[in-house]
């Protein structure tokens, strides 16, 4: 799942980042509310950390902009503001979660997931569909009652999947949900991962529809 982070601070961002990298997250990581306003218009993203105290722009000021312009990504603050006055403008003005710092790595991922759990309308920790399971909070994965190990990216491109069942996703849109910025894509890397998780689930658990995508099958 890619995120994106607004954070200034350099020491923070790299330890969010790699914590959340751990966590099966791909993060695009930006400084300044300017930037993070031309990534939301140009990437897909299922989150948005945003830290307040950001320069040129404050966070909370660009926070209200987004909302005011219909832009329905939702937003975890993390933020060294610590007053309930600060709190309640920052959940008033569109946060849909609000965090201060300094704050423990497992705790923010456990927010994500609650936040993405909220934002998709889903109120079961697990991702189900059939006999085949997924909990984000743990990476693990089961496959007719047995564990299955899976990478990293193995891990992504299936919660994609499972967070969507049903639905067609394209080499594009599975690659967006794989890489961040800087990280070389090679042209066959969602095939290769599709061809790993059907070795370890089963050759029709995962269905290519020619010309379109990619698609659980109906569970039977």
């Amino acid at each position: 799942m890619r995120l994106l982070l607004v954070e200034d601070d350099n020491m923070i961002g790299e330890a969010v980042r790699a914590g959340l990298r751990q966590e099966g997250f791909t993060v695009d990581w930006v400084r300044e509310a300017e930037q993070g306003d031309v990534a939301l218009r140009t990437e897909p993203y299922a989150l948005l950390l945003l830290d307040l105290g950001l320069p040129r722009k404050s966070g909370l000021a660009w926070l209200r902009e987004l909302r005011r312009r219909g832009e329905a990504t939702p937003v975890l603050v993390i933020t060294a503001r610590d007053a309930v006055a600060d709190r309640i403008a920052g959940l008033d003005g569109g946060a849909d979660d609000y965090l201060v710092k300094p704050f423990d790595l497992d705790e923010l991922a456990a927010r994500v997931r609650a936040v993405l759990r909220r934002h998709g309308g889903r109120a079961a920790p697990l991702l189900q569909h059939g006999e085949l399971t997924l909990d984000p909070a743990t990476r693990r994965a089961t496959w007719k009652g047995q564990p299955v190990a899976l990478s990293a990216r193995e891990y992504a491109l299936l919660a994609a999947l499972l967070e969507r069942p049903g639905a067609i996703l394209s080499r594009a849109q599975l690659e967006q949900r794989l890489y961040g910025w800087g990280e070389e894509v090679e042209s066959n890397a969602v095939e290769v991962h599709i061809h790993h998780l059907r070795r370890k689930l089963g050759a029709d658990t995962i269905r290519n529809v020619r010309g379109l995508g990619y698609t659980l099958a109906k569970p039977e």
